[in-house]
């Protein structure tokens, strides 16, 4: 019985106007829910739940925001009834391509002259951090991207950036403008004291090699802080 149970559970037992796979085939992917996406990824739910209301719940527990998702650990996926290591490994490569693609797509407008655009360029590859980490853009004189570069991660200060590395690099790939950018895993996007040293720090430095020290950015999943906006570089 409760073989039957559980196979009656899988998609292909959903009825034929609810299975994902016949409704992206026949509709395309754009018309399917997040959860009948991810419904087709696991193929299959638990003895009480479908694929589809199995992911429902998951995503239903994760504010039903993807990045959020994309930050669930593998024990933490597995800890749902039906979600085994190879589903969640599976949900998190498919969350990690989301994640890729949109970095691709961002990557493809280089012009990075302005905040907005350095966040929307920054925020695929920070949004599921769940540590700070410092990076470097360095753009030339019309804003374009030569190179971005990680610095540290896991704590943001005059010590952990070398303020004579961001310098040392930028002049080593003939770079004229510098960007600091970096996240806050709280999701505020306040910048604290050492973050206004370090941004100090690297302003006078970059004066005194005649670099154009453009903004420091500050990301989170949702907004994001610059102090050329704010009126202090």
């Amino acid at each position: 019985m409760g073989n039957e149970k559980t196979a009656r559970l899988s998609i292909n037992n959903w009825s034929e106007e609810d299975r994902p796979r016949e409704k992206l085939a026949a509709m395309g992917a754009e018309s399917l829910t997040n959860a009948e996406l991810l419904a087709i990824l696991i193929g299959s739910g638990n003895t009480e739940e479908s694929a589809g209301d199995l992911m429902k719940k998951i995503l239903n527990d994760c504010k039903n925001r993807l990045n959020v998702l994309g930050k669930m650990s593998i024990a933490e996926l597995t800890a749902y009834k039906g979600i085994g290591e190879a589903k969640a490994i599976t949900i998190l490569a498919a969350c990690e391509l989301g994640k890729r693609r949109q970095s691709e797509e961002v990557a493809e407008r280089k012009d990075l002259g302005s905040a907005t655009a350095i966040y929307n360029f920054m925020r695929p590859k920070m949004e599921d951090l769940d540590v700070e980490e410092a990076w470097v853009i360095l753009l030339n004189q019309k804003f374009k991207l030569i190179k971005a570069e990680r610095l540290s991660r896991g704590g943001i200060t005059e010590t952990a950036v070398d303020v004579r590395m961001i310098v040392k690099t930028a002049i080593l790939n003939n770079s004229t403008v510098v960007v600091l950018v970096h996240n806050h895993p709280s999701n505020s996007a306040t910048p604290g004291r050492d973050d206004d040293r370090l941004t100090e720090s690297l302003d006078k430095a970059c004066d005194l090699m005649r670099l154009y020290f453009l903004d420091h950015v500050i990301v989170t999943d949702s907004t994001y802080y610059s102090y050329r906006e704010e009126g202090r570089l």
